[in-house]
């Protein structure tokens, strides 16, 4: 099976891996051939823990012989490695496109490294190109969707099947259009003040090296920013 666009920068970033790391392992396509990378070292006798993002990774973890634990079984992670919606050059993000955006932030905010693999299609100048995953409770979603649509977002519910998609937490999304956003940090801050809101696919501040491959092949990476 060839890898593809995203297989380049997805199996780059197995490198950053080291015998002995507990993991955070991302959700998505790109993150996928990371997950193989990883799941070929472990059978080479590779020395790690992961703590899946989503119960698809999860899934595609256990068959490639990587060994789970829980958030609640460590008290830090040594690094994660997961993809991203958009990536500003701030190294700022979006996420959410698969809706695992709740466990990805938190998964984030336990690890010491984060590393973000992307195609090179998914850089923006500034964030907002496409919508803002809303990770919301079901219970008055519609209240909810009103509140946003009042800090200025176009507020849609995803479906699924022709359903409300449902979170691996059980909860909905409301992919909202802000247009390019000035102050990501700013409206993170504001749509995590919003009743009902769970948590939003903004990630800010939270990437601090960005892998990115583009269909020719070749692999780029940048560090964020200092100062």
């Amino acid at each position: 099976m060839s890898s593809g666009p995203g297989g380049q920068p997805g199996e780059a970033a197995a490198a950053w891996v080291e015998d002995g790391m507990t993991l955070g392992l991302g959700t998505g396509s790109t993150v996928y051939w990371t997950l193989r990378a990883i799941g070929r070292r472990v059978a080479g006798g590779l020395r790690v823990r992961g703590v899946p993002t989503s119960r698809g990774t999860e899934a595609t973890a256990r068959n490639l012989g990587i060994p789970l634990v829980t958030l609640e079984d460590v008290p830090r992670l040594d690094l994660t490695i997961d993809g991203a919606d958009e990536a500003s050059p701030a190294l700022d993000l979006v996420k959410g496109g698969g809706g695992a955006l709740l466990r990805e932030k938190l998964v984030a905010l336990a690890s010491d490294r984060r590393v973000i693999v992307v195609d090179r299609d998914k850089l923006v100048e500034r964030l907002g190109r496409g919508a803002i995953p809303v990770e919301v409770v079901g219970f008055g979603w519609r209240q909810t969707a009103a509140r946003l649509e009042r800090l200025g977002g176009r507020p849609e519910l995803r479906l699924a099947g022709g359903l409300p998609f449902v979170t691996d937490e059980g909860h909905r999304v409301l992919d909202c259009t802000f247009g390019p956003v000035d102050d990501p940090a700013g409206l993170e801050a504001a749509l995590k003040a919003v009743p009902g809101v769970v948590e939003s696919g903004l990630f800010v501040g939270l990437a601090d090296t960005l892998v990115i491959g583009d269909d020719g092949g070749a692999v780029e990476v940048r560090s964020r920013p200092v100062g």
